[in-house]
């Protein structure tokens, strides 16, 4: 079955073609550890978690690489402001060093909470120094470079297509030019490969390099490290909307600058998660964690439902009346799961099913259609002409990919606790004696303690809300 992935490059769905047989090579801008990842990043790795997943419903070998950026990242995404990690260690006064560590440890934790699956591969920049001065003078050896004020940069008048993934030209570039003038450079877009000589110059990480001690520029680093874990050229690169003018755009120039081969076949992008003023932002100071969303009661998995409903290539609105509503949906879908389970067996059509996971496959191929996908799984729970067991087992599938962990909460959900057991206990009899206030009453005690009683003809249900 083809997959139709919408590439950034040409503005349009293509039909997946894999460069190695039934493998997916995917690399994934990772996060840059210097704060909390908030909820608007947290985003963009659920969307990326869902195409790692469809690869995998599909029978794909998938190798997924992500690094982690613990050095190099200025507060813009060009060669401007202060040094992220270096921003981070004074607010917290600790070592960058420890600084990187303790945020790397943190964003995955979050990501575990959030069912987002581990990178195949995770690489941090401070560990692949080498990997990148190398891919450097494979890039000043084809004559794409100049050093001025100490520093080495990449001259994009060398490269002819720099711009094509934002759909930009040379001429554009500079008619629009709205940046910070850098009078080393010679053109303002212009970018660092590596710093010796700047206002940078107490960065406590360096290194020895040909063009003096340093530190790299940060879009060096997954060039080089894309390279070395998934080859000069690959399947999919993917990040977030806001890296597709720089970030992405200058990973694309040096790769190729040095390879002199296409690096990338398909760019996937995840659009922004909004608030009232806009996109969320950690350089404003404000942002929304994921422990923000715990502290007032929500579970992670609520955020996951919320961002299932959104198409990864549109805008989320953020509020908390929306992921009440996400929270109330994932409680019903997880009470329905509780219903199946309960109902009576009977015999199901096989043709439907296939049918079912025909349409499903479908939906999650056609550019990850995850909210239609979520939306036809709640019409297989409510199709009686399916058998419960069966129902069940497709929901599981579905799940797969779907990451809501719906299989994992059954099981945690059939375990009740003993003084539940008792109050149902005393329901029962109060209800056999006809003492219906007094039933009441325990219904309300239950309900107390996190869980819903349905009184059925055969006996009483109970349900985890």
């Amino acid at each position: 079955m083809n997959i139709l992935l919408y590439n950034t490059l040409s503005r349009s769905k293509e039909v997946f073609k894999p460069i190695k047989n039934a493998g997916a090579g995917i690399y994934a801008c990772g996060p840059t550890v210097y704060n909390f990842a908030h909820i608007g990043n947290l985003r963009t790795y659920i969307f990326e978690d869902l195409l790692k997943r469809m690869f995998i419903y599909n029978k794909y070998k998938v190798k997924h690489v992500m690094n982690i950026t613990d050095v190099g990242h200025l507060t813009s995404d060009g060669d401007d402001g202060e040094d992220k990690m270096l921003l981070g260690a004074k607010r917290e006064g600790k070592s960058v060093w420890d600084i990187a560590r303790f945020y790397e440890k943190a964003f995955f934790e979050d990501t575990g909470k959030l069912n987002i699956l581990n990178p195949d591969i995770k690489c941090r920049a401070t560990e692949h120094i080498q990997d990148m001065i190398n891919l450097i003078k494979r890039i000043e050896e084809n004559g794409f470079t100049y050093v001025s004020g100490g520093n080495l940069y990449f001259n994009i008048e060398k490269f002819k297509d720099y711009g094509k993934l934002s759909g930009l030209s040379l001429s554009d570039l500079k008619a629009g030019a709205r940046i910070e003038v850098d009078e080393n450079k010679k053109n303002p877009h212009d970018f660092v490969l590596w710093f010796t000589k700047s206002k940078h110059g107490n960065q406590d990480m360096q290194w020895e390099s040909p063009w003096g001690r340093g530190f790299p520029g940060w879009h060096i680093e997954c060039s080089a490290m894309s390279v070395k874990y998934l080859g000069e050229c690959i399947d999919i690169h993917c990040g977030g909307i806001d890296h597709i003018n720089v970030h992405h755009t200058n990973e694309i120039a040096q790769s190729e600058a040095a390879t002199g081969k296409k690096w990338v076949n398909f760019w996937l992008h995840g659009e922004f998660l909004i608030m009232d003023k806009g996109k969320m932002s950690k350089s404003a100071g404000e942002f929304i964690t994921l422990k923000t969303l715990t502290d007032k009661g929500f579970e992670p998995l609520d955020f996951r439902y919320l961002c299932l409903g959104a198409h990864y290539r549109t805008q989320l609105a953020f509020s908390y009346e929306a992921l009440e509503g996400a929270r109330n949906g994932l409680k019903n879908l997880r009470r329905k799961i509780i219903e199946l389970d309960n109902l009576p067996a009977h015999i199901s059509c096989n043709k439907k099913k296939e049918d079912y996971r025909k349409k499903f496959n479908l939906l999650i191929n056609d550019d990850l259609n995850i909210p239609q996908a979520l939306a036809f799984l709640w019409d297989l729970i409510r199709d009686e002409t399916i058998s419960p067991e069966d129902r069940l087992k497709l929901v599981y599938e579905f799940d797969e990919v779907l990451g809501l962990g719906i299989r994992d909460n059954f099981a945690k959900r059939t375990k009740v606790p003993e003084d539940v057991h008792l109050l149902l206990d005393k329901r029962m009899k109060a209800r056999a004696d006809k003492n219906w206030k007094e039933a009441d009453r325990l219904r309300e005690e239950v309900f107390k303690k996190g869980f819903k009683v349905e009184d059925t003809p055969g006996g009483q249900k109970i349900f985890e809300l």
